[in-house]
């Protein structure tokens, strides 16, 4: 007969799912130990039987009812009986590695254009049905650790995923290029998805995520598609900028203005005139430049000018300029001119436009007014008429 156990306890590590205590023979009163996040449950002729939480336990029939008619055969309180203990890690598995084992095939749900791509990342695991994992995974296995377990998990889970991935993509509209900015969203939906496959062993998916997504560079076809996703931002982020550049520049042009007409007006204010005597200035100049007529003319038209200028806007400027056009008037009745004017009848009509011309400048300088203008031309036009 072999050794027969004392106190039964765990002694696996923290990385494993299941461990099976190696020894089969027990005595009634033997000690068993089942520490925190841990269960113990008892085997006896390929039954899972009795289930114990944490805790500290004498082997009795009352602690273990299931098997209380097979150890009332036995006589004596030591008399050893035949089980087998499994100890069921609870504890969190976590960093478990994934991987897709080929490409996922899939038509990008933006741009319609067929896609290959893999995926990666980690999981944690926690065991919530002992039993079931025990009867459906271990049978008679004495371990199970991470590695075992996910070896049993690859088939179902890489056809999942697969399946699983393409679903998501399609269902939340992620085109390829913006994928990885999304990979906490598809994550939390891929963990949906497989938590009812993993449950069906007793096993709690507690975390998933998607860590790595290996996209098909260096594919003519994905890369033409990634450069015109890339030229679509970029076209609408230049415009931008350049609208931004023309407001800038608009604004800088009109601060320029205001600043140049301040320092004209506080030029003017300091040296003792106004805008409209400035523009006379203007105009006196023009008038001097101005060939086209006989100095006489000119002369009365430039002392019209220089009388606005001087400030006298009203009798001075009309008693100005009617003293040079009746100057000028009185000219044209003497001698050779009012021959030249009646031989030559377009004559008068070019100086008619001229005189109109430059009264017409005056007025917009603001010299002379709008009524003093009109009485002007009206006067002008009398004398061509007599």
């Amino acid at each position: 007969m072999s050794q027969i156990a004392d106190v039964i306890k765990y002694e696996g590590d923290n990385s494993t799912f299941i461990w099976k205590y190696p020894k089969e023979d027990f005595n009634t009163l033997t000690q068993l130990i089942v520490h925190e996040s841990q269960e113990a449950i008892f085997f006896m002729n390929g039954q899972a039987l009795d289930l114990f939480g944490p805790g500290r336990y004498t082997l009795e029939t009352e602690n273990i009812p299931m098997i209380g008619k097979v150890l009332n055969l036995a006589t004596g309180s030591k008399t050893p009986f035949h089980a087998e203990v499994y100890y069921v890690n609870k504890t969190e598995q976590m960093a478990i590695k994934w991987g897709t084992d080929s490409k996922v095939q899939y038509i990008d749900p933006q741009y319609g254009f067929p896609l290959a791509i893999g995926a990666s990342g980690e999981m944690s695991l926690r065991v919530c049905d002992s039993r079931k994992l025990l009867i459906k995974l271990v049978g008679t296995e004495n371990f199970l650790g991470k590695e075992k377990l996910v070896t049993f998990f690859r088939a179902f889970l890489m056809m999942r995923l697969k399946t699983y991935i393409a679903q998501v993509i399609k269902t939340n509209s992620i085109n390829i290029f913006e994928i990885d900015e999304n990979l906490t969203l598809f994550s939390d939906n891929l963990k949906k998805l497989l938590t009812k496959d993993f449950e069906d062993y007793g096993i709690t998916l507690e975390r998933f995520f998607i860590t790595n997504i290996v996209k098909p560079d260096g594919d003519r076809q994905y890369e033409k598609f990634k450069e015109l996703h890339f030229r679509q931002y970029a076209d609408i982020a230049e415009a931008k900028l350049r609208q931004q550049t023309d407001v800038i520049k608009a604004e800088t042009e009109a601060k320029k203005i205001v600043i140049d007409s301040k320092a004209k007006a506080t030029k003017r204010l300091q040296e003792g005139y106004t805008y409209q005597q400035e523009r006379g200035f203007d105009v006196a100049e023009k008038v001097a430049e101005n060939e086209a007529v006989g100095q006489f003319t000119n002369m009365g038209v430039g002392l019209g000018t220089m009388a606005g200028v001087g400030g006298a806007i009203g009798g001075v400027v009309g008693g100005a300029v009617n003293n040079a056009m009746n100057g000028a008037t009185q000219s044209t009745q003497s001698g050779q001119s009012v021959e030249s004017n009646i031989d030559n009848p377009s004559n008068d009509m070019d100086s008619f436009k001229l005189k109109v011309e430059k009264l017409s400048t005056m007025k917009e300088a603001g010299v002379i007014s709008e009524e003093e203008f009109n009485q002007m031309k009206a006067k002008l036009l009398s004398e061509i008429m007599s």
